[in-house]
Parts: structure tokens; sequence; C-alpha cells
């Protein structure tokens, strides 16, 4: 029987104009680099940021709204560190303590997408 073997990449949602906003928070903040996107799709919008270990696609859509539920859940080396620069930058962090023995938050992106960073 096929099996899965990774996950290639996570698409989120973004309103239209919103690159410039979406470059800021995740190559700005979190660090992951922009990477060009396809011709064939780089007319539509959006941007692609991606890492060796993360893959992190926004695509514009028309009737945006925001994912408050589903969401990535990104794990980070420092998350004090990046929580922290996160405030500063005027992102609210919400610590979250649910799952003992992991620390995490949840942050949304400048569109209110819910964002979850773990303590790798």
């Amino acid at each position: 029987m096929p099996r899965l073997v990774a996950l290639d990449h996570v698409q989120l949602a973004m309103p239209a104009g919103g690159e410039d906003a979406a470059r800021g928070f995740y190559t700005g903040l979190l660090g992951l680099p922009e990477v060009a996107k396809p011709p064939a799709l780089a007319m539509r919008g959006g941007c692609w940021f991606e890492s060796a270990e993360v893959k992190l696609h926004l695509g514009v859509e028309a009737d945006f709204r925001a994912a408050r539920k589903a969401h990535p859940a990104l794990l980070v080396d420092d998350l004090d560190a990046l929580a922290a620069l996160l405030t500063a930058a005027g992102h609210a962090v919400s610590p979250d303590e649910m799952l003992p023995g992991t620390q995490r938050c949840y942050v949304d992106d400048p569109f209110g997408n819910r964002i979850e960073l773990i303590q790798a």
C-alpha cells in the first residue's frame, strides 16, 4: 500500500496586495527566506518562503478569511527570543501550556492567520 513520506509545504491564504506585509513577517521576523514562485504561478500574486526544513506558501484569495483554527506549527530553537522579537514588533504572542512538557505559543501573521510556534 502506498504511504505518505513527508509534508512538502503548507499554504496559507492572504489578501491581494499583502506581499510586503508577508515578507516583513515571514522573512523579517521568522527568518524564512523568500523564494521566487514559478513564472506560471507568480502572476497570481502571493509569496513563497522556504528553508531546507520549512516550506510555507501564501496565496492570494479573493474572498480572504484568516485561518483561525487550522494552522501550521513551526519548530523553533529559541521560543523565548522569538516571542520577544514578535512582541517588540507589535505582534501579540499567546503562550499555551495545554500540552505538558511542550513549550509553545501562538501568534497571528499580518493577515490574522494563526501560527503555532513550538520549542524544538
